[in-house]
């Protein structure tokens, strides 16, 4: 069930990171207003692992909670209507709040609002992590809200942990760290039991692991532990390490790469193997892509595909649809996920990607099977 210690993750050596905050911490409960001294320290930490070449994207609850004051919504339970109103308001103040701190550091903010349909619809998905891959590319930190404005049953206590969960797999990740009010995983509620013992590593999603979740105790965050290990199961299946982490004091994500006691999920060894296998196993291709020598060869190099090596498209497929490539003499190379459509990959195939906004009129993606969405046979 747990490892030494000594096998938890570096988080420094992570290449991409996605960091879960709640409300508690991005809120001062007795104000209702944002804990910017808190917030600038977080983003001091991203700046750091920035400079060493680590991409982050900030997962962020608190609008709900922002607007409620001002709107005179002080009642424990809000109906649905007023949640979704308080979120309209509380939006704009907690991304002004962290464009605010990023930009003391130096760095852009961008906001991205999400429900977990995005995450699970296939088109929607693509749109949502080109997006997120490009503001990383461009150096922005995605600052990523549940959409609670439009969202119906989506608004209830631990989303954002899930929806977290299903950010780092989107954008394959290396880590994602949930920063709560809590040290980590328990054998028990630490606050009823006094024989609770901590665990440093936990090397699998077990369901007796399920059960030290419980439900949530006064005073903790109102997602609980159990919101907590279902995003664990999620991440850690999409071979992405998880740590549970003490988020109240300033620079937490220092903290952790200093050792505090926090609780590292290990990522499953088949989890971003899974996915190749879905996709060269149990996939129909709806269509073909036929290349040409040399993008045979950068293919398995472990290259994207680029319209410039496409020679031919075959069939009718949308974005996002499971196509076979082939080489010129007809043999099966690779199967992928396709970026465009038949009729836009048509269009594009043979040109170079610099010249992919000029034909279409509009820019999509430089490759028409990415790396990440692509198999070789």
């Amino acid at each position: 069930m747990e490892r030494t210690a000594q096998a938890a993750p570096a988080l420094g050596a992570a290449r991409r990171v996605v960091v879960k905050i709640g409300s508690a911490l991005v809120v001062e409960e007795r104000t209702a207003a944002p804990r910017e001294a808190w917030l600038a320290s977080v983003a001091a930490d991203v700046a750091a692992l920035r400079a060493r070449g680590v991409e982050v994207a900030i997962v962020s609850s608190g609008a709900i909670a922002l607007a409620r004051h001002a709107l005179g919504l002080t009642r424990r339970r809000l109906r649905l209507e007023e949640k979704q109103a308080a979120a309209a308001v509380g939006q704009i103040r907690l991304a002004g709040a962290w464009a605010a701190a990023l930009a003391g550091q130096g760095m852009n903010a961008a906001q991205l609002l999400l429900t977990l349909e995005d995450s699970e619809d296939r088109r929607r998905y693509l749109n949502a992590r080109a997006t997120l891959g490009t503001l990383l590319d461009l150096g922005c930190v995605p600052v990523i809200n549940e959409n609670d404005t439009v969202a119906t049953a989506e608004i209830r206590f631990g989303d954002n942990d899930r929806l977290a969960a299903r950010v780092a797999e989107m954008i394959a990740a290396d880590a994602l760290v949930l920063l709560s009010d809590i040290d980590g995983l328990y054998t028990a509620d630490p606050r009823r039991d006094p024989k609770a013992r901590h665990l440093p590593v936990v090397e699998r999603v077990t369901e007796e692991i399920m059960a030290m979740g419980g439900e949530p105790p006064p005073g903790y965050s109102s997602g609980g532990m159990r919101t907590k290990l279902i995003a664990a199961r999620i991440a850690t299946g999409a071979g992405c390490a998880m740590a549970i982490a003490l988020g109240k004091t300033p620079h937490p994500l220092r903290a952790l790469e200093e050792g505090a006691r926090c609780t590292w999920f290990l990522p499953a060894p088949e989890g971003r193997s899974a996915r190749k296998r879905w996709i060269a196993g149990s996939l129909a291709p709806l269509g073909a892509l036929v290349v040409d020598e040399g993008a045979a060869r950068a293919l398995a190099r472990g290259s994207s595909l680029l319209p410039a090596g496409v020679r031919a498209v075959e069939g009718q497929f949308h974005r996002g649809d499971p196509v076979s490539v082939r080489d010129p003499s007809g043999r099966e190379v690779a199967r992928g996920l396709s970026a465009y459509d038949a009729e836009d990959a048509r269009r594009i195939a043979g040109h170079r990607s610099e010249a992919i906004e000029a034909i279409l009129g509009w820019r999509g993606r430089d490759e028409v099977i990415h790396r990440d969405d692509l198999v070789v046979l």
